[in-house]
């Protein structure tokens, strides 16, 4: 009897505003029942705006008893708030699937060190157009946009490579690319 390959997890990163969300959604559904995949919602501190941001809301107590407990596969802090991958992932990584999920730059190296079998996906798009869909966001006033958009990321680590998508075209060109890098990375 031969060993399930173990799976991957695909953290996707990239600054607000790229649109790492929308095309995690696409992909979501061009590769519906494939079960290859497996698309992670994370859980954050913060209320869920369904037409912006896939995430499960949680109040912060809710939150740090859930960390207590072990039902997450991982947690970091971004921007004031807690954010967390659910402890199904390392159900979906031990079936053998590509598991993707939408992590800040600075949890990269963590991310790692508890999951080997990394790839990262590095989003990115022209500024004018981050601070169009960042306006359109309605969460920050214009000062707070640019000071977003002013923030350098955390670098990488050193030996990390990632699949760099730009999504500064229409959305159906991103999540093709999208997609495209999916699928070259459950071939591997």
């Amino acid at each position: 009897m031969s060993e399930r390959p173990p799976g991957v997890l695909v953290l996707v990163i990239g600054p607000s505003g790229v649109g790492k969300d929308t095309l995690i959604g696409g992909a979501r559904h061009a590769l519906d029942g494939d079960k290859r995949f497996s698309f992670v919602r994370r859980l954050v501190t913060r209320p869920a705006d369904i037409d912006l941001e896939d995430h499960i809301s949680l109040e912060r107590e809710d939150f740090a008893r859930a960390r207590k407990a072990g039902r997450f596969a991982l947690t970091w802090q971004a921007h004031g708030l807690d954010y967390a991958l659910p402890i199904g992932v390392d159900t979906d990584l031990a079936l053998g699937r590509v598991v993707i999920a939408n992590i800040s730059r600075h949890a990269v190296p963590e991310a790692i060190a508890k999951y080997p079998l990394c790839r990262v996906i590095q989003i990115s798009a022209e500024i004018s157009l981050r601070a169009a869909r960042l306006s359109k966001r309605g969460r920050e006033n214009r000062d707070q946009i640019v000071a977003r958009l002013a923030r350098e990321g955390a670098a990488l680590p050193a030996d990390i490579e990632p699949v760099v998508i730009d999504n500064s075209s229409s959305i159906g060109i991103g999540v093709t690319a999208f997609v495209m890098a999916l699928r070259r990375i459950a071939e591997d």
